[in-house]
């Protein structure tokens, strides 16, 4: 071995010399070499300066017995130690070493399964079959979904918002038992206190949601205009009376006719107006004339039976006169003597005196007297007599 390192130094340059000699003396003076004389691993040269101590070695008992104070171990047999006691391992005393290249494999797949995990939740969807799926690409629409099992990107590359599309959802306009009054002007310049709801549906999920900033304040927005509008063409009476059936279906018209022409996927599916009354400073006053346009109905009501009860009359002694005059016509004479006889039965029949003139007759017949005296006979002993 001598023989290769002289052929060696034989064989290099002053310079290479230089290099090599400085290269020994720095691992003579490293804690990994021996001390200037040589020694053991542990640093302690054989010579009277001992060598520096080697820091991956804890130091021998037998400094102990030499009367050399024991150092403590290093700093790294310290951190080593400590992320032994992190992950499980053992203390010291030929307990189990921390290895980190299993702590890497460790986190390496703790990782890939914590993304397999979230790529199947945010990616596998489900839709119900009352509700559709808006899908958006980086903030952006994308498409729609219907119900079923939907495949999507993993968020936040795609992200999925459900909508009910068959729920009929109800928006209350004014409320009766709120303290502000929603006064609508009608056409003969009266204030009425209009509280009404309006019952709409999701038509389009995309204008939904991106047409439109704030869609349910653009339906309540459309709601108080469309009344205000057809009311204006009501007076008051109509308003708070038989005109509601009319407002309601004139306002739900014109809902839908302007939210059609913001592109707002809104289908409205009818009004209820819950209250229409005067304002409240005049609410007797107001009563006072509801009660008296009631009186009113109820009279032309009243009239209108009793015209419609004597057209029925005169239509029906039409009918009979007709019958009467077919029957003159085949026999006049006896039809003339009929009619008269039942006239002259329906003008007498309630009258107490009969006079009759005609020969060997007394003129004059107590017929009432004669009617009193006879006793009246039950209507069994009538009938038994009769058989």
């Amino acid at each position: 071995m001598n023989d290769n390192i002289d052929g060696n130094i034989g064989r290099r340059s002053p310079r290479g010399l230089r290099q090599f000699f400085e290269a020994i003396s720095l691992m003579a003076n490293s804690p990994w070499g021996n001390g200037p004389k040589g020694g053991d691993g542990d640093g302690s040269g054989d010579g009277k300066k001992p060598g520096p101590r080697n820091p991956w070695v804890t130091p021998d008992p037998i400094d102990i017995n030499r009367g050399r104070k024991p150092r403590g171990p290093s700093a790294l047999d310290e951190l080593l130690r400590k992320g032994r006691g992190g992950f499980g391992g053992g203390g010291s005393g030929g307990g189990s070493q921390f290895d980190l290249g299993d702590s890497a494999k460790f986190w390496k797949w703790g990782v890939l399964a914590a993304a397999v995990l979230w790529v199947i939740f945010s990616s596998f969807h489900i839709v119900p079959p009352e509700k559709e799926g808006v899908i958006t690409r980086l903030g952006s629409y994308s498409r729609t979904a219907g119900p079923g099992v939907k495949l999507t990107w993993p968020a936040p590359i795609e992200r999925i918002r459900l909508e009910d599309v068959r729920a009929i959802r109800t928006m209350a306009v004014g409320s009766p038992n709120a303290t502000d009054e929603n006064f609508v002007l009608t056409r003969d310049q009266s204030l009425i206190d209009l509280a009404y709801e309006v019952r709409w549906s999701v038509r389009d999920p995309e204008l939904f949601f991106f047409q439109l900033s704030d869609p349910e304040g653009t339906i309540r927005e459309v709601a108080e205009s469309s009344m205000r509008a057809t009311v204006a063409n009501f007076n008051l009476t109509d308003a708070i009376g038989p005109g509601r059936v009319e407002i309601e279906a004139q306002v739900q018209q014109r809902m839908q006719d302007l939210l059609n022409q913001y592109r707002a996927g809104v289908s409205i599916q009818g009004i209820a107006i819950r209250q229409a009354d005067p304002p409240s400073q005049v609410d007797e006053a107001f009563k006072e004339v509801t009660a008296a346009l009631q009186e009113r109905e109820s009279a032309i009501n009243l009239s209108r039976a009793y015209q419609q009860q004597v057209l029925e009359r005169a239509r029906g002694d039409t009918a009979a006169f007709d019958q009467i005059y077919e029957q003159y016509r085949l026999a006049p004479g006896v039809t003339r003597k009929r009619l008269y006889y039942e006239t002259m039965e329906n003008v007498l029949s309630n009258v107490d005196k009969t006079v009759v003139e005609a020969r060997g007759v007394t003129p004059y017949l107590p017929l009432n007297e004669v009617q009193k005296r006879i006793p009246a006979t039950p209507p069994a002993a009538a009938t038994k007599g009769g058989e």
